[in-house]
């Protein structure tokens, strides 16, 4: 369970560096309490620096108390050497740090990481296996770092200054390529036994549906995700149906190239076969989620990610599916579900403001 420390008193950076003996634990709030209001005092003062790494592109922002930007820079991901990332991620702090005192960074990236928040086990866009990146950027920045899974982060942030603000139980769902998501419980990014929770896409929806890259058949992300969207367009468009016209005159006829966010675009336009294929989404979407809800019974689900760009062309057929499948409906309270606040910023600010609220430093 990944949590800020309690809200003793910490060192000063200046004196013993206590940031270097000690590690930040992904379990330090549960052997230290202290309470949700001694937690989160440590983040009302001072900057952060928060990057976001992705396979394409990294990006970084100065990140203040309230959660807002205030200076932000982009680079490409430069292949998948780990020390090439790490040399990208130094030449972005000290151009975001040159007018800006900065007090921690946090480091957002897909994949899994230790309970103690140092070692990155596995990457699925970057050639991390078993990497040691809070110690080489430590030793690389000489400033606290923080490292977390890019969902996890995320979803602090849109609990922190978002959509889930004032939420004590919010499950966050990010809709992209597939399904990601993170769980912030009572204040803590809630990560499991062994590091590995919120991997919600790849629940079994659909017992020997289609094959998902994880290995497993009828995954929920193969039904409720961009990729998923865009593959049912195009089975739609090789039919020949007569609805699936708009869609192959926006790509010239040529019905592979059709993509989720294509599909997207023409259904906020008014196209009725795109329209029909985002609710089918929106379906799969809250029927996964009643079945989160039978299991963890949050107060709110957070929708994020680029699908959610349809709006409630999406989130309304989730809504009406999650109601219809609700274990107990009826009898028992529901809980809500909302578009994120934040949009493509979310990872890079809960990563500054975890980095933030979780180094022992004096702000």
């Amino acid at each position: 369970m990944y949590a800020p420390p309690s809200g003793e008193q910490p060192g000063s950076l200046r004196k013993s560096a206590p940031w270097k003996r000690r590690t930040t634990s992904y379990r330090a709030g549960a052997r230290h309490g202290g309470g949700l209001r001694g937690q989160v005092r440590l983040g009302r003062r001072g900057l952060a620096i928060g990057i976001d790494i992705g396979g394409t592109k990294v990006a970084a922002g100065v990140v203040d108390a309230e959660g807002r930007i205030l200076a932000e820079a982009r680079r490409s991901t430069p292949g998948t050497d780990p020390r090439a990332v790490e040399r990208v991620i130094v030449e972005l702090v000290e151009e975001l740090g040159r007018g800006h005192r900065i007090r921690s960074v946090g480091i957002g990236a897909a994949g899994w990481m230790d309970l103690d928040g140092g070692t990155v086990l596995f990457s699925p866009h970057l050639a991390w296996r078993n990497e040691p990146l809070r110690a080489n950027l430590q030793r690389l920045l000489r400033r606290p770092v923080l490292l977390a899974n890019d969902a996890d982060a995320a979803a602090w942030a849109e609990w922190r200054f978002g959509a889930g603000k004032g939420e004590s139980r919010l499950v966050c769902i990010t809709l992209g390529t597939g399904i990601g998501g993170a769980m912030v419980m009572d204040g803590r990014v809630e990560r499991g036994r062994f590091g590995v929770a919120g991997e919600f896409g790849h629940q079994v929806i659909m017992p020997g549906g289609h094959r998902c890259e994880c290995g497993n058949r009828g995954c929920w992300e193969q039904y409720a995700s961009g990729n998923a969207l865009g593959r049912e367009a195009r089975v739609l468009a090789r039919s020949n149906s007569p609805m699936a016209q708009d869609l192959l005159s926006a790509v010239g006829g040529h019905a592979e190239t059709i993509t989720g966010a294509i599909v997207t675009d023409l259904a906020l336009a008014g196209d009725t076969a795109s329209r029909e294929l985002i609710e089918e989404v929106g379906e799969w979407l809250g029927l996964g989620l009643a079945n989160l809800a039978a299991a963890l019974d949050p107060g709110l689900f957070v929708i994020g990610g680029g699908l959610c760009s349809a709006g409630d062309l999406l989130v309304e057929p989730a809504r009406k599916a999650f109601a219809r499948n609700l274990t107990g409906r009826g009898f028992r309270p529901a809980a809500g579900i909302q578009l994120a606040a934040l949009g493509p910023n979310a990872g890079l600010i809960g990563a500054a403001d975890l980095s933030r609220v979780s180094s022992r430093v004096r702000s």
